[in-house]
């Protein structure tokens, strides 16, 4: 299992449209083989922060998640927003296992 998670952050002028946009991202890549989880969320008291929060099966179906037209979509549409920060990380390894 590969897990990618990360905080984006865009302008407050663009929250609105990044709500809408990440919703459709997500709509759409929970349709793609390989997506385990695909999560967006606001961060609370921080309406223009973005935890982004993925589970894939592997490299291979996140990679073929990058190609699609969704994905293009979504970029073009944090290029509009005026994205302010973005760190994203890719977590390889481990096994999941309940807390308690």
């Amino acid at each position: 299992m590969l897990i990618v998670t990360g905080v984006v952050e865009v302008s407050a002028a663009g929250v609105e449209k990044a709500s809408t946009a990440a919703q459709e991202m997500v709509a759409e890549t929970l349709k793609e083989p390989g997506c385990l989880i695909y999560e967006f969320s606001q961060i609370l008291g921080q309406s223009n922060r973005f935890r982004v929060y993925e589970e894939w099966q592997d490299q291979s179906a996140l990679e073929a998640h990058f190609t699609t037209p969704h994905m293009a979509a979504f970029q073009a549409a944090l290029g509009e927003v005026g994205v302010t920060s973005s760190e994203i990380y890719r977590v390889i390894g481990g096994e999941k296992q309940p807390l308690r």
